[in-house]
């Protein structure tokens, strides 16, 4: 496909609305009847409809939406009218809301939300009522820190794990993001101490039922876990797969390379990023045409969400749900999966992923795994501050550029309610300690120095 260059995108996203995009690409408004006009659905959501896959191993079957216990409302502490907490209240209503309608897999990690995740976690389970035996909890060995890689310091972290989730056996545990640091980290957190095998035998004893990993980074490290599978006999694999990435010149990152992997050893798949955080639901206006072109009643998410889980082996796809509606959408997506045709499937991780990929903006996740900054800078506020505005056509190429005012006013004042001024890009060292976490492999430093570069034109008004 042709790609187009930056100063047409610009001119595309800063003028094109949704409603007059899709008149564009002839989608009449009758084909959208069961959308109200604010493009919510009317109709009830299915229940008893959910998509399940089985376990080819051990017979789990597990609802093909997961939910992920990381990005969790939030709501001004009492305490600490400063600071905000997890809206533990709207937390049990979505985990609730998941289970009426079929969802049974939640994702969590002690490094999630500030390390209050897996408790959180805990509550909403306990408060539905539901047995134990009707879901399943995923939960990780999170030792990011030189500081948790001896066997005990792991050793304690599961032990907390069970605490916090109120449990006495974790469905699924994960190694959390092998593939940082290449084979040396691994064999410091994991093989070197003994802690792998500590795990292997808490599996046997029943404490642990699958026992699997998650990767991000490099492709090494995922190489050299699978073709140990024979010693450690995965009973399931986590990986990034979307299709922005089905096709990645780099390995580490190429959902095709590591899906066929796990399926040459027939090792189920748990998907995560199946919306790149987000940016695969938050595209211009031009590229929501282009998808509603073809279904005008779906979501642009949907699509996203139905190319993750329409591979065979799939067992779940995670989706961060912080609102009801994130929820509810997909549900109608899973109750039941639609499965890609071949040529949809090709269409997304070919023309559509093109489209995308032509747009200039900076592939963070909101995983949050940068922070926090030794320096204090909100790292994932200022770089989706930025992809917004590109999004929203307002970053300007010059003076000259007809929205040139507009644009200008819209980043500085957004970027101000966004991201606190001693939080901002000018606040970098280049100090680099972001940079080894990034499951995206993102040179933070060099894109916030080039994000406060543009921003103090924009201030002095200067080109």
């Amino acid at each position: 496909m042709k790609q187009i260059n930056r100063r047409d995108f610009l001119k595309i996203s800063g003028t094109a609305a949704t409603g007059s995009a899709l008149a564009g690409c002839g989608v009449k408004q009758e084909s959208a009847e069961k959308l109200d006009p604010a493009g919510q659905h009317t109709t009830e959501l299915p229940k008893g409809k959910m998509t399940y896959r089985t376990h080819p191993h051990n017979g789990d079957k597990v609802s093909i939406l997961g939910y992920g216990w990381m990005r969790l409302p939030r709501k001004k502490d009492p305490n600490n009218p400063n600071q905000d907490m997890i809206d533990q209240e709207e937390v049990n209503r979505l985990c609730n809301k998941a289970f009426e309608y079929g969802v049974n897999y939640f994702d969590t990690s002690p490094a999630y939300c500030q390390g209050k995740s897996e408790e959180s976690l805990g509550i909403a389970l306990e408060q539905s009522g539901r047995s134990r035996d009707s879901y399943y909890i995923a939960t990780k060995l999170s030792n990011f820190s030189p500081t948790q890689w001896s066997l005990e310091a792991g050793q304690q972290m599961f032990e907390n794990s069970l605490k916090y989730l109120k449990t006495d056996y974790i469905d699924y545990l994960l190694l959390h993001s092998i593939g940082g640091g290449g084979l040396d980290n691994l064999r410091k957190r994991y093989l070197d101490n003994g802690l792998l095998a500590w795990l292997m035998e808490q599996r046997a004893a029943g404490r642990i039922r699958n026992l699997g990993f998650s990767f991000h980074g490099d492709v090494k490290v995922y190489d050299y876990m699978l073709e140990h599978h024979d010693e450690y006999k995965w009973d399931f694999v986590q990986i990034q797969l979307n299709y922005i990435d089905w096709h990645d010149n780099d390995k580490g990152r190429d959902g095709e390379y590591l899906y066929n992997e796990l399926v040459k050893r027939n090792i189920p798949a748990v998907i995560m990023e199946p919306l790149l955080g987000g940016r695969l639901s938050k595209v211009p206006d031009h590229v929501v045409a282009h998808l509603k072109s073809r279904k005008p009643e779906d979501s642009v998410a949907s699509w996203a969400f139905r190319y993750a889980g329409t591979p065979e082996n799939i067992l779940t796809v995670l989706s961060g749900m912080t609102y009801m509606e994130h929820l509810e959408d997909n549900i109608r997506t899973y109750s039941p999966l639609v499965p890609l045709t071949e040529e949809e499937a090709r269409w997304l991780d070919g023309e559509t992923a093109n489209l995308i990929e032509s747009y200039p903006t900076i592939p963070c996740n909101d995983c949050k795994y940068c922070m926090p900054c030794p320096y204090a800078l909100d790292i994932p506020a200022i770089l989706l501050h930025y992809n917004k505005c590109v999004n929203q056509g307002n970053v300007p190429e010059s003076q000259q550029a007809e929205n040139y005012q507009k644009a200008r006013r819209a980043f500085l004042v957004g970027y101000d309610r966004s991201v606190p001024r001693l939080r901002q890009a000018n606040r970098c060292i280049s100090c680099r300690e972001c940079v080894s976490h990034c499951p995206q492999n993102i040179d933070i430093p060099r894109e916030l120095q080039r994000i406060d570069r543009f921003v103090e034109k924009l201030k002095q008004d200067k080109w």
